[in-house]
């Protein structure tokens, strides 16, 4: 279990079909993850990037790799760069990676679903995943808790920890006409100490539009239920308990375990089932260290930075989509291990780095050693990664140099900031 290929299929077994997948390839191990999957199972993967040296390049489960403009700087160049690889007679599908990709493909539908079978939403869904007010309005109407949650400029109890979110977690004139053009902004989230007001005229100006104000939930556990739908039907899911994030208070997750806990799978589905979901979705709660609700933090209409894990827990929801877009979701068994765990080391320094850099209204850093014990203890009794893996080790030495790059100039994390 060294490298954490658990439940991995015999290498390039014969899928029946010579159609092929398109994996937008990031600076991160899910996309890594989604060619290793579909690679080993004998299915043509087709990697695009805009970045100079992803880690996916250079694994040995990429059969193709394909430059694209970058969508931060020429969004219609990408869509257009995707369109042409959808309409050759090789491609079945396209997963989508980051929010651009689903805003992307979900704007696009009907473009895109002349030649492959889309298996995201449409927009006026995805809207209702990337405009968090929207959101929580859906869970309230299906009786999914959440904490506080009001426009800044109506929230008036700041005598209490209060957390401060853009509204949209995707910037586009579809959902708000002060937008010009579609972007994604990195999570900008501020912590509001208690007893004290912001400035609430310079955030709405910073962000762009009026933000949400969310009651803090005090020293929470971070949960996650992520699923595959096929049109209002979920026909995989999948739970993790986030151990650790990149940052000590939180943040994705660098350690994580998998659980089934009735509870959170029944909020996480109440929720998908009433937004009507079709595709791929990571739903994040906290769970109250008092009550022990779960209540709703986000919903991510895409796959998920902790992927290679769901795939080494036993749900490959790479293939899984794969198989949905080849209409065979019967195929599709969706059974997983309880109890195992996994790190990204690169995570696991961030986390570090965050105890030594990092400050937070009403929160204590845990022990620096403390940290490096629990997290070399860790590593010890579950060795999974999510890039290290013996019989592609490519991806990971890529990382590791982009990675020492980005030391030299500060820590940049693009898998956060590019999302």
């Amino acid at each position: 279990m060294g490298t954490g290929d658990h439940g991995t299929p015999p290498t390039r077994e014969p899928q029946g079909s010579d159609e092929g997948v398109v994996v937008p390839a990031l600076d991160a191990a899910s996309s890594v993850g989604c060619l290793r999957s579909l690679g080993r199972r004998g299915i043509r993967t087709i990697a695009v990037s805009e970045l100079d040296n992803p880690p996916g390049f250079a694994s040995k489960y990429t059969d193709e790799t394909v430059r694209v403009p970058d969508p931060h700087v020429d969004l219609s160049g990408y869509a257009n760069g995707l369109a042409r690889l959808a309409a050759r007679d090789d491609v079945a599908a396209i997963l989508p990676m980051r929010e651009v990709d689903v805003y992307v493909l979900a704007r696009d539908r009907e473009r895109f679903a002349d030649h492959v079978t889309p298996t995201w939403p449409d927009l006026a869904r995805l809207q209702g995943a990337q405009d968090r007010q929207r959101l929580f309005a859906a869970a309230d109407r299906a009786g999914v808790a959440a904490p506080e949650t009001r426009p800044l400029d109506e929230w008036d109890d700041w005598d209490r920890e209060t957390i401060v979110k853009p509204r949209y977690t995707f910037h586009a004139p579809e959902y708000d006409d002060r937008f010009e053009t579609a972007s994604f902004h990195h999570n900008s989230t501020q912590y509001v100490e208690r007893g004290t007001e912001p400035n609430v005229d310079g955030l709405i100006e910073r962000m762009g539009h009026v933000p949400l104000a969310q009651a803090c939930v005090p020293d929470s556990d971070e949960y996650a239920l992520f699923a595959l739908y096929d049109h209002g039907d979920a026909v995989a899911t999948f739970q993790h308990r986030q151990r650790r994030g990149y940052k000590f208070v939180g943040g994705p997750s660098s350690f994580r375990e998998s659980i089934d806990d009735p509870a959170l799978g029944a909020a996480g589905t109440r929720l998908l089932d009433e937004l009507d979901w079709h595709g791929l979705a990571m739903v994040e709660f906290l769970q109250h260290p008092e009550t022990g609700e779960y209540q709703l933090m986000e919903v991510n209409p895409r796959l998920w930075t902790s992927l290679p894990f769901t795939v080494q827990a036993g749900v490959d929801m790479p293939y899984y989509t794969w198989l949905l877009a080849q209409g065979r979701q019967d195929e599709i068994d969706g059974g997983y291990d309880v109890g195992v765990a996994g790190h990204l080391l690169r995570g696991e320094l961030l986390y570090l780095h965050s105890i030594l850099t990092e400050e937070y209204p009403d929160q204590t850093p845990p022990s620096l050693a403390g940290s490096a014990i629990d997290i070399g203890t860790s590593i010890l009794r579950h060795p999974r990664f999510d890039y290290l893996s013996l019989d592609d080790p490519r991806p990971f030495l890529r990382d590791f140099r982009n990675v020492f790059g980005q030391l030299l100039t500060g820590w940049d994390t693009p898998e956060i900031r590019r999302q």
